[in-house]
């Protein structure tokens, strides 16, 4: 068993992660900034801490990571036109939650990240969708810099279907869409196989059974 802290943990991949890691013998520790969601998520097993990703501090981080054995990113600024949350979410929680995890003595991180973000962007290309993109490519090169047991995992489109159980899992993959619940199956595969520790991977909608595709990319 494990303790996983989730950051991001009322997301949309998050929530439906938690159950996940619970059937695997886990426990979720959600870190949230609203209290008012702590109901709703021991409700599914998960343990529940608070934790403003803007807000708080490395060293909150690192208490907030008390005791977990790894940590999955999971957050992010939103769909909607902010800039700047961009930045402070999908960048900078990201890189105090590796700087935290760190301090706290915990290797194992996995980063829910984008699908083709270090491509280049045309010069017209949407501002919001230009900071999103950066934030997520940056995030992404601070954590394969870190000395951290790191995992990267990049979807594609993310939809609200219902989960199928098979992706496409490769480091680069055609874009495509894929189910919430499919991301957060990969994740939590991802988390009891070492073998994807310094691993980065694309992932989409596909054929193969998830266990089988993680196999395929595990190094």
């Amino acid at each position: 068993m494990a303790r996983i802290a989730i950051v991001g943990g009322h997301g949309q991949v998050a929530r439906r992660l938690h159950p996940l890691l619970v059937q695997a013998g886990h426990v979720p520790v959600a870190l949230v900034r609203n209290p008012a969601y702590a109901e709703e998520l021991s409700a599914v097993g998960a343990e529940v801490r608070l934790l403003d990703l803007e807000q708080d501090d490395v060293d909150a981080y690192a208490r907030a990571f008390e005791g977990c054995d790894a940590v999955v990113f999971a957050a992010g600024g939103g769909p909607d036109g902010n800039i700047e949350r961009k930045r402070t979410v999908d960048l900078g929680a990201s890189v105090r939650s590796q700087e935290a995890a760190a301090q706290a003595g915990i290797g194992r991180f996995v980063q829910i990240s984008a699908i083709n973000v270090d491509a280049p962007l045309p010069d017209d290309t949407d501002e919001v969708w230009r900071a999103y993109v950066e934030a997520k490519r940056d995030a992404d090169a601070a954590l394969r810099a870190s000395d951290l047991a790191w995992t990267i995992v990049r979807p594609g489109r993310l939809t609200d279907d219902p989960g199928t159980g098979r992706v496409r899992a490769a480091e680069r993959v055609e874009r495509a869409d894929i189910t919430r619940d499919d991301v957060a199956a990969v994740v939590a595969a991802v988390l009891d196989d070492d073998r994807t520790v310094g691993v980065q991977f694309e992932v989409v909608g596909g054929e193969d059974a998830v266990p089988a595709a993680i196999a395929g990319i595990a190094s």
